[in-house]
């Protein structure tokens, strides 16, 4: 048998820099026609708030026309803002949620 030289050396493994998902924000934009007791709802319903965090949000929105209600990924954001529109929409309502990236 030959004496064979040759050393194992450890591959380098190198991991690739992941960069985290940018971030948005799903806004409540106030309207003058749709029932504050119809948003609370709403709130609690698709963003699982309690009755009386959906309430402060509700008043933020009122008095400063928007109140951001969530900040999370793109499709999340998405998807909330537009199940909470369609429900304004099906009770006949103007409700507006919208999604912007957070900056």
């Amino acid at each position: 048998m030959a004496d064979n030289d040759t050393s194992l050396k450890p591959k380098t493994v190198t991991k690739p820099k992941l960069e985290r998902p940018k971030l948005y924000k799903v806004t409540l934009v106030n309207d003058d026609y749709t029932p504050r007791e119809f948003v609370i709802m709403v709130l609690k319903a698709v963003f699982r708030m309690s009755e009386e965090t959906g309430y402060r949000m509700m008043m933020t929105a009122h008095k400063m026309g928007v109140c951001v209600i969530v900040v999370c990924a793109r499709d999340i954001a998405e998807s909330k803002a537009k199940e909470a529109t369609d429900l304004g929409k099906e009770a006949g309502f103007p409700l507006m949620f919208v999604t912007e990236p957070e900056e």
